[in-house]
């Protein structure tokens, strides 16, 4: 089992990885979810949120825009697998994602693994997002 600690994580960054993982067969638990960024339209963060407003909002049928962090990156992370193919769903099944810590125990938490990424001037956080989309 591998545990990812999103905080300060770009979420492309962090996904790439995550998936790298998840295609080999390893278990992957991804903690501080909500505090994942996402670098975006360097002029205004608000258009950002409205761009990820819009996508839930747009069709009563389409695709549902969850709004809690975990699920949220979940889905950005299944994006990155190739999911029409089973052994991208079965990765998928593997992929566990929390708010906070989630349930883990002092003895995971000793190997976890942080993405070292150069924190961008301006972002977003999954938190930011989902807030606005309630």
């Amino acid at each position: 089992m591998i545990i990812y600690d999103a905080e300060n994580a770009i979420v492309g960054r962090l996904g790439s990885h995550i998936a790298k993982d998840l295609l080999k067969g390893e278990e992957v638990v991804v903690i501080n979810s909500e505090n994942a960024l996402l670098s975006g339209d360097a002029n205004n963060r608000i258009r950002v949120i409205e761009q990820w407003r819009a996508k839930g909002l747009h069709s009563q049928k389409g695709p549902k825009i969850s709004k809690l962090p975990d699920r949220l990156l979940k889905r950005m992370i299944r994006g990155m697998l190739p999911w029409d193919k089973t052994k991208g769903r079965e990765a998928y099944r593997r992929l566990k994602c929390y708010i906070g810590l989630g349930n883990l125990k002092e003895e995971d938490l000793k190997n976890v693994k942080k993405i070292k990424t150069k924190i961008p001037l301006r972002y977003v956080t999954i938190k930011q997002i989902c807030e606005r989309l309630k």
